[in-house]
Protein backbone atom coordinates (compact mmCIF):
# COMPACT_ATOMS: atom_id res chain seq x y z
CA UNK A 1 0.00 0.00 0.00
CA UNK A 2 1.35 3.43 -1.02
CA UNK A 3 1.69 6.10 1.66
CA UNK A 4 0.58 9.64 0.84
CA UNK A 5 2.85 12.53 1.71
CA UNK A 6 1.51 15.31 3.92
CA UNK A 7 1.49 17.76 1.01
CA UNK A 8 -0.50 15.30 -1.11
CA UNK A 9 -3.04 14.89 1.67
CA UNK A 10 -3.37 18.67 2.04
CA UNK A 11 -3.87 19.09 -1.73
CA UNK A 12 -6.53 16.39 -1.72
CA UNK A 13 -8.34 18.03 1.20
CA UNK A 14 -8.24 21.40 -0.57
CA UNK A 15 -9.72 19.91 -3.74
CA UNK A 16 -12.51 18.18 -1.85
CA UNK A 17 -13.23 21.40 0.07
CA UNK A 18 -13.45 23.39 -3.19
CA UNK A 19 -15.85 20.86 -4.66
CA UNK A 20 -18.03 20.93 -1.55
CA UNK A 21 -18.12 24.75 -1.58
CA UNK A 22 -19.26 24.70 -5.21
CA UNK A 23 -21.94 22.17 -4.35
CA UNK A 24 -23.15 24.32 -1.45
CA UNK A 25 -23.34 27.37 -3.74
CA UNK A 26 -25.42 25.44 -6.26
CA UNK A 27 -27.79 24.21 -3.53
CA UNK A 28 -28.09 27.74 -2.09
CA UNK A 29 -28.86 29.17 -5.50
CA UNK A 30 -31.73 26.69 -5.89
CA UNK A 31 -33.26 27.93 -2.62
CA UNK A 32 -33.02 31.61 -3.60
CA UNK A 33 -36.33 32.93 -4.91
CA UNK A 34 -35.99 33.85 -8.55
CA UNK A 35 -37.87 36.87 -9.90
CA UNK A 36 -40.32 36.28 -12.72
CA UNK A 37 -39.31 37.70 -16.07
CA UNK A 38 -41.96 38.47 -18.64
CA UNK A 39 -41.40 39.30 -22.29
CA UNK A 40 -42.26 42.96 -21.78
CA UNK A 41 -40.17 43.45 -18.65
CA UNK A 42 -36.37 43.43 -18.50
CA UNK A 43 -34.64 41.95 -15.47
CA UNK A 44 -32.34 44.57 -14.00
CA UNK A 45 -29.48 43.45 -11.81
CA UNK A 46 -27.54 45.83 -9.56
CA UNK A 47 -24.23 45.60 -7.74
CA UNK A 48 -24.22 45.97 -3.96
CA UNK A 49 -22.92 49.53 -4.33
CA UNK A 50 -25.67 50.41 -6.83
CA UNK A 51 -28.32 49.00 -4.48
CA UNK A 52 -27.07 51.18 -1.63
CA UNK A 53 -27.06 54.24 -3.88
CA UNK A 54 -30.58 53.51 -5.15
CA UNK A 55 -32.33 53.60 -1.76
CA UNK A 56 -31.58 56.46 0.65
CA UNK A 57 -30.33 55.18 4.00
CA UNK A 58 -29.54 51.69 2.70
CA UNK A 59 -25.95 50.61 3.33
CA UNK A 60 -23.84 48.13 1.39
CA UNK A 61 -23.58 46.06 4.58
CA UNK A 62 -27.37 45.81 4.81
CA UNK A 63 -27.61 44.70 1.17
CA UNK A 64 -25.03 41.97 1.83
CA UNK A 65 -27.02 40.85 4.88
CA UNK A 66 -30.23 40.65 2.82
CA UNK A 67 -28.37 38.50 0.30
CA UNK A 68 -26.86 36.30 3.00
CA UNK A 69 -30.29 35.67 4.55
CA UNK A 70 -31.85 35.00 1.15
CA UNK A 71 -34.33 37.87 1.49
CA UNK A 72 -33.62 39.17 -2.03
CA UNK A 73 -32.99 37.38 -5.31
CA UNK A 74 -29.38 37.51 -6.44
CA UNK A 75 -26.71 35.78 -8.45
CA UNK A 76 -23.00 35.55 -7.78
CA UNK A 77 -20.75 36.14 -10.80
CA UNK A 78 -17.26 34.77 -10.65
CA UNK A 79 -15.66 32.01 -8.66
CA UNK A 80 -16.37 31.14 -5.05
CA UNK A 81 -17.43 33.38 -2.21
CA UNK A 82 -15.46 36.30 -3.64
CA UNK A 83 -17.56 36.54 -6.80
CA UNK A 84 -19.44 39.76 -7.48
CA UNK A 85 -22.98 39.84 -6.12
CA UNK A 86 -25.71 41.04 -8.47
CA UNK A 87 -29.09 41.73 -6.86
CA UNK A 88 -32.44 41.83 -8.64
CA UNK A 89 -33.63 45.44 -8.52
CA UNK A 90 -37.30 44.37 -8.40
CA UNK A 91 -36.65 41.90 -5.60
CA UNK A 92 -34.82 44.50 -3.54
CA UNK A 93 -37.46 47.18 -4.02
CA UNK A 94 -40.28 44.70 -3.29
CA UNK A 95 -38.59 43.56 -0.08
CA UNK A 96 -38.06 47.15 1.09
CA UNK A 97 -41.58 48.20 0.02
CA UNK A 98 -40.18 50.97 -2.17
CA UNK A 99 -41.65 51.81 -5.56
CA UNK A 100 -39.42 52.21 -8.59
Amino acid sequence: MMQMKLTQKQELIERVTELLEKLIEVESAKDTPQPEVTADKQLEMLTVKECAALVPGLSEHTVRQLVKRGDVAYIRCGAGERGKILVSKDSLLNYLGVSD
